[in-house]
């Protein structure tokens, strides 16, 4: 059940499609607990995004409702995905954002890794 106040899990958005194979990815990684794969629309030069395989719409749901076996699995995958990219040095930057204010496009929580290039700041002051 999804926590109070976020909308129901839409089991046709594109994530869910892509995790039950009725979309094509560029997968980068896959276990029990996560999916990997290139962003169609990379804002650098490495792109990628982790999903949950579990219907979660975003992190509160995640983490209010994934068992600590899937929570566990998945923050691993995102780690080894980014040790498998070599981004570790020189860096990279984690993003999952939540919510329509926040950008968050499609309703299944995940988290984006960048890398490639030096990233600069997160946002501008006052921005």
């Amino acid at each position: 059940m999804p926590v109070s106040g976020l909308p129901p899990y839409d089991p046709q958005n594109i994530f869910a499609r892509i995790l039950r194979g009725e979309i094509p990815c560029r997968k980068v990684h896959e276990d029990d607990h996560a999916l990997a794969f290139h962003d169609i629309n990379p804002q650098a030069p490495v792109h990628v995004l982790v999903i949950p395989k579990g219907a979660y719409v975003s992190a509160a749901d995640f983490h209010a409702t994934a068992t600590d076996a899937e929570i566990a699995g998945f923050w691993r995958a995102v780690g080894q995905v980014a040790r498998e990219l070599g981004l570790e040095q020189p860096g990279h930057r984690l993003l999952a954002n939540m919510g329509l204010a926040a950008g968050q496009e499609v309703p299944h929580f995940h988290v984006h890794i960048f890398g490639g290039r030096a990233l600069g700041p997160m946002l501008t002051p006052g921005g």
